[in-house]
């Protein structure tokens, strides 16, 4: 007799399973963040990055020629931040925003440390190779200037799921740095 109640019970078990897995599935999964060219082709750079989370903009300034990192983290809603700034020296079209961020200085090196200044989703000009602009990010670095040197190519951001955070664990797009440096996973 009581087989017949093992079955619905099962059947109700599996139904909870399902739903609850579900909604795991389709919560916050972090950002996806991906540089893509301006003028169309696939992506040179995807991420998926926990909130909070920060990576590097590195180049070397085109008229001083010192090195410049610019550190950026994004939030759950994907926008992009401006965090710290670090450099030699202020060069042409550099300067400080007025109430954001601290300046420091050590080793050379002067610092904005602090900013969390928005710059949303934006354009870069790749620089030719010698300027270097180049993502630094889970201890990979992926120089653009030389893939698309000249070249204009967005930061593009988007929340993601769990699912997609989970398949993308399992199946890396080639524009995911950690494909080429599978140390740093």
């Amino acid at each position: 007799m009581r087989r017949p109640l093992a079955r619905p019970a099962l059947t109700a078990l599996a139904g909870l399973f399902a739903v609850i897995l579900w909604v795991w599935s389709a919560g916050p999964g972090g950002v996806e963040l991906a540089v893509v060219p301006v003028r169309g082709g696939p992506p040179l750079w995807v991420g998926l990055l926990d909130p909070g989370e920060r990576f590097t903009l590195h180049y070397v300034h085109s008229v001083d020629r010192e090195p410049i990192w610019e550190v950026h983290s994004v939030d759950a809603a994907g926008r992009i931040y401006v965090e710290d700034e670090r450099f030699v020296m202020v060069g042409a079209g550099m300067g400080d925003l007025p109430g954001r961020g601290r300046w420091t200085g050590s080793g050379g090196l002067q610092a904005i440390e602090g900013m969390h200044y928005p710059v949303g989703e934006f354009v870069l000009r790749v620089g030719s190779p010698g300027v270097d602009h180049t993502i630094e990010w889970r201890g990979t670095a992926v120089n653009l200037s030389e893939r698309v040197p000249g070249q204009p190519v967005r930061f593009t951001t988007r929340p993601v799921p769990r699912l997609t955070r989970w398949v993308r664990t399992l199946l890396r797009p080639a524009a995911d740095p950690l494909v080429a440096n599978p140390a740093t996973r």
